[in-house]
């Protein structure tokens, strides 16, 4: 066994993975269950770890439409577990490779990070380029994916293990997949693995490694100092207009050989005068503004679970909570008067 792999199955690395995993969900009951029994569980796992007969279980799938139609997938909570030790241990492997600029699921970032430096970037170009990557967590290509990790991960037990999350996760998205065709490719690439369920902490993790590529070929070669990824969305900033237009044409061409593409109509080039849309705000060199999808979303989210604690189906802290997190989030922005007018709505 690997000094990788027996980090993974080390009793206190499960354990810690055990208290990342049920953070926000010691209510539910698979949690509860896991934890009643959590010697006997954190021991199960590590003998089928070290013994290598471990295996995912099924996922639990269901949609959530706060902002977008997304098909959610949940993991079995000792699944959520392995997930956790796993990516405690290769995280710090691929951390230094990141570039700083890459916002999502990582330490010290964050969305509200990423819109910051967003305005910085509007306010020292004149032009800015927004892209995103369509059907992206469906298209993530499983023969890619395990070149790249493959690059770091050395250890065959430890590829193992990853080989076999990876292959429990194929298929989930697959109606949410629409083909796409690459250059090369013959009638057997619609048999392609592809695929990472939205929900699990390895597919966010993953999704980083993914594009990291990406973000190096952005720095490096294109020398843009001006860059903000989250998740698959990007932007690109220059004081020069054509030279965006150009990097345009070959960030297209360098996505193929991820397998990935992204809107084309919608990734033009704009001035950086006329604010941007990004992670739910628009945002602007001096301020910034909420979309207005976001603020009915909230109003209708809030509408539920008003009728919900009326039914005696949830605490009235559910819903403080939930007002507190939005307000949190929308303090971000210059959102006074959205804030003052939401809140008078559920006091009346």
């Amino acid at each position: 066994m690997s000094q990788l792999y027996n980090q993974i199955c080390r009793f206190d690395c499960l354990y810690q993975a055990f208290t990342r995993a049920r953070r926000g969900k010691r209510h539910q009951e698979s949690v509860a269950h896991f934890e009643k029994n959590l010697e006997i569980e954190l021991f199960q796992l590590q003998d089928e770890l070290v013994s290598h007969t471990y295996r995912p279980g099924p996922y639990r799938s269901f949609y959530r439409t706060e902002a977008k139609r997304r098909l959610i997938s949940a993991a079995p909570f000792r699944d959520r577990v392995v997930h956790h030790a796993l990516i405690s241990v290769l995280e710090p492997m691929f951390e230094r490779r990141f570039i700083f600029d890459s916002y999502a699921n990582r330490a010290g970032k964050g969305t509200h990070k990423a819109l910051d430096r967003c305005t910085q970037f509007l306010r020292a170009h004149e032009y800015v380029l927004a892209c995103d990557v369509r059907q992206f967590f469906p298209s993530i290509d499983h023969q890619v994916l395990r070149a790249q990790l493959r690059r770091i991960v050395p250890h065959t037990d430890a590829l193992e293990l990853i080989d076999c999350i990876l292959a429990n996760g194929n298929g989930v998205l697959d109606e949410e997949y629409q083909m796409q065709w690459f250059p090369g490719d013959d009638l057997f690439a619609l048999n392609r693995p592809r695929g990472l369920p939205l929900g699990n902490l390895t597919s966010q993790f993953w999704a980083n490694v993914y594009l990291n590529d990406l973000d190096h070929f952005i720095k490096r070669s294109l020398k843009c100092r001006g860059y903000v990824r989250y998740v698959d969305d990007f932007l690109l900033f220059h004081s020069d207009k054509k030279v965006l237009q150009n990097w345009r044409a070959t960030l297209i061409e360098f996505l193929q050989g991820l397998r990935l593409t992204i809107h084309e109509n919608a990734a033009q080039v704009r001035p950086c005068r006329q604010g941007i849309t990004f992670l739910g705000f628009i945002v602007f060199p001096d301020h910034r503004r909420l979309k207005n999808a976001r603020g009915y979303a909230f109003n209708r989210k809030i509408k539920h679970l008003l009728l919900a604690y009326e039914r005696g189906e949830i605490e009235q802290e559910k819903i403080s909570a939930s007002v507190r997190g939005w307000i949190a989030h929308c303090e971000h922005g210059d959102t006074w008067g959205l804030r003052r007018a939401m809140l008078k709505k559920i006091v009346a």
